[in-house]
């Protein structure tokens, strides 16, 4: 194979026509490129249900939302779920101790996506599968790439990226039946906010189907009974039918 099979772009915008800065940009567009066509390729269908859970990591172990959280992960560890958060403390780790609680013989995956920061310490104790990221793209991409369902909780900015995201991909097909179920009054207001202000304008900003998909409840009791069918579907058409 020689140069001429792939013909650098004419880039314009570079004013001393530096072939070493075209080479550069010519190898960036390439790698986008087999990027892009790698992210349409599907991954094989896990053995397991997979939900994915967002929340805070100032949350501390004894509190009651942390306590709420893992009780929710081991119940629906006990159903046969793999559990998938970003690794770290808070409500991850909360998310993680209950997939292992509800796991005693080690038969499910306590996932941790996690990102490398300075200030942040690595994973926390209960991750068993772990996948760490340089970059929040590609992070964020692979929360979307393992899990079947979404649950959020209580958080700051980065739960809030993480939920938009999600929002989005469903919004433009890019995720079909997956639930993303938003636990609490502040994203119950998000959701409101949203409505209010991309609904009422002259003209809309969003339609009003896209403004609903995020299921807002006040419980994780709640989450799960939403859950239930999704995870029962997929059981049922796993090989054998196998329920766990």
């Amino acid at each position: 194979m020689t140069d001429d099979d792939h013909p650098l772009p004419d880039h314009t915008g570079d004013p001393n026509g530096d072939p070493t800065h075209q080479l550069v940009e010519g190898v960036l567009h390439d790698l986008w490129t087999i990027v892009n066509k790698l992210a349409k390729v599907r991954p094989t269908k896990p053995e397991r249900y997979r939900v994915a859970v967002f929340g805070s990591a100032r949350i501390k172990p004894g509190e009651p939302l942390y306590d709420e959280v893992k009780e929710l992960t081991r119940t629906l560890s006990e159903l046969g779920c793999d559990i998938v958060s970003g690794g770290g403390p808070g409500l991850m780790q909360a998310a993680n101790e209950g997939s292992q609680l509800g796991d005693p013989e080690d038969q499910r995956a306590s996932i941790g996506v996690t990102i490398a920061l300075p200030f942040e310490k690595g994973a926390n104790p209960f991750v068993e599968q772990l996948y760490t990221h340089e970059s929040f793209y590609t992070r964020l991409h692979q929360f979307v790439r393992l899990s079947h369902a979404f649950v959020v909780f209580g958080g700051g900015v980065g739960t809030t990226l993480e939920s938009l995201l999600v929002w989005q991909l469903l919004q433009v097909r890019h995720l079909e039946n997956v639930p993303f179920i938003m636990v609490g009054d502040m994203w119950r207001e998000l959701v409101g906010w949203s409505k209010k202000h991309m609904l009422t304008s002259t003209p809309p900003l969003a339609n009003a189907a896209d403004l609903e998909l995020p299921a807002c409840v006040d419980t994780p009791a709640q989450a799960l009974e939403l859950l239930r069918p999704h995870i029962a579907s997929f059981q049922e058409a796993a090989p054998g039918g196998q329920a766990r």
